[in-house]
């Protein structure tokens, strides 16, 4: 079955429309003016009654005849009464006649009679529905002259728009086709501010996005690799070290076990970041729920042993350690906000568990706009030039949990807020 365009599908239904137009008019619109036609022509009968006089006058119209009728009885007809009215006997359209005017059929015709009565003569003037048929017919044609001019006025008017959308269709296409073509001229037409611009401004923004997005994995994929590069190149130097001699075994065991470590740590950062991106389908994650007092306890103890400097202090409310997500979700976030501590903290670290709020501090360095910008981003420098997934991690994970994490600098440290 061939597929109409949209210049195809608009003249259908222009036609279609113009013909239900005529239809319903060729319809409706005689039968709706048939009381004004049969007004108007016994105004016509009784016009021509009145010029009568007398029968002898024998005044002849072609379309009206007439019939006189005496005190006596007697009855007169005009000359064209066979003409107008195919009936023999005269008695049988008297029999007809009992109003002051109306109508009557006879072999199959409709007759309109109008009658009046002076000097003590009966006239009657009879005339068949030529009028009326001639009236229909006329109106008809004028229906049909200016329904003809509408629809030609209309089907240019409608081709020309649908013209012009068809070819901004087609522009939006082109658009689409080449959406990851940076040499295609992707400048935006304003021409009108309707529902096709609001999608080619929706179309724009897409192909911003993807552009941003495929800079932004171009740019995290090298960021990986560099991460992923340093302890490689550290064991790799180490284990060349041990064969020239210059390094010992055991002092090589030590740094590779630790590069392998931290090679670990990173593997699981993207292996849990990667699984966040799939999470976001599973709603009933958010159904688990984590007492967090737990969670800040086994972290405190974890991290304490590595900056004996370093002083935690705890304050937490026992009725409000109940949080949306799982132990896993929690000891992810927690983790990696007290790595990020210990690496800037001077000798202080303080968690806060109240209103259903978790505050973290650290008398650490303020943190400089530029970076506060874009501290959540995976990979971005941060403070010292340091990078990592590490806050990336928090900010997902608590975005998951439909939770907020805002970073306040305060005059002697920073604070991270999670509400």
């Amino acid at each position: 079955m061939k597929k109409l365009t949209l210049t195809e599908q608009f003249l259908f239904i222009c036609i279609a429309i113009i013909v239900i137009v005529i239809i319903s008019l060729g319809m409706v619109l005689p039968r709706t003016l048939l009381p004004v036609y049969e007004e108007n022509l016994y105004n016509y009968l009784n016009q021509s009654l009145n010029l009568l006089e007398k029968p002898e006058n024998n005044r002849v119209d072609s379309e009206i005849a007439y019939i006189y009728i005496d005190d006596d009885k007697n009855v007169f007809v005009s000359s064209n009464l066979s003409d107008v009215i195919n009936v023999k006997n005269v008695n049988d359209i008297l029999d007809n006649i009992n109003n002051h005017e109306g109508k009557f059929i006879t072999l199959k015709r409709v007759y309109y009679y109008y009658t009046d009565k002076t000097d003590g003569m009966s006239k009657i003037a009879i005339t068949s529905d030529s009028y009326i048929n001639s009236m229909r017919k006329e109106i008809l044609k004028i229906i049909l002259i200016v329904v003809g001019i509408t629809f030609i006025i209309i089907s240019l008017l409608v081709l020309i728009w649908s013209n012009n959308l068809v070819n901004r269709v087609k522009k939006l296409k082109d658009k689409v086709d080449n959406i990851n073509n940076d040499n295609y001229n992707h400048k935006m037409i304003y021409d009108y501010d309707d529902e096709l611009y609001t999608l080619e401004v929706a179309i724009e923004n897409m192909r911003v996005y993807l552009k941003e997005q495929e800079a932004y994995k171009n740019q995290m994929y090298q960021n990986i690799s560099h991460d992923f590069k340093t302890p490689i190149t550290v064991m790799k130097s180490y284990i060349e070290a041990l064969e020239d001699g210059i390094e010992t075994k055991e002092k090589v065991t030590e740094v590779v076990k630790e590069q392998l470590n931290k090679l670990e740590v990173k593997v699981h950062s993207l292996l849990y970041l990667n699984k966040l991106n799939y999470l976001k389908e599973e709603k009933e994650k958010l159904n688990d729920s984590c007492d967090v007092s737990k969670i800040i306890f086994a972290s405190v103890d974890k991290f304490s042993p590595l900056r004996t400097d370093v002083k935690f202090s705890l304050d937490i409310d026992k009725k409000n350690t109940i949080f949306r997500g799982s132990n896993e979700m929690w000891e992810a976030i927690i983790d990696n906000i007290l790595n990020n501590f210990m690496r800037y903290a001077k000798n202080k670290i303080k968690i806060t568990v109240k209103n259903n709020k978790i505050i973290l501090y650290n008398d650490g360095p303020n943190i400089d706009k530029d970076v506060l910008n874009n501290i959540f981003t995976p990979y971005e420098k941060g403070v010292r030039g340091v990078f990592g997934l590490g806050l990336s991690i928090v900010k997902k994970t608590l975005s998951f949990l439909n939770y907020d994490i805002s970073i306040e600098n305060e005059k002697n440290g920073v604070k991270f807020i999670i509400s």
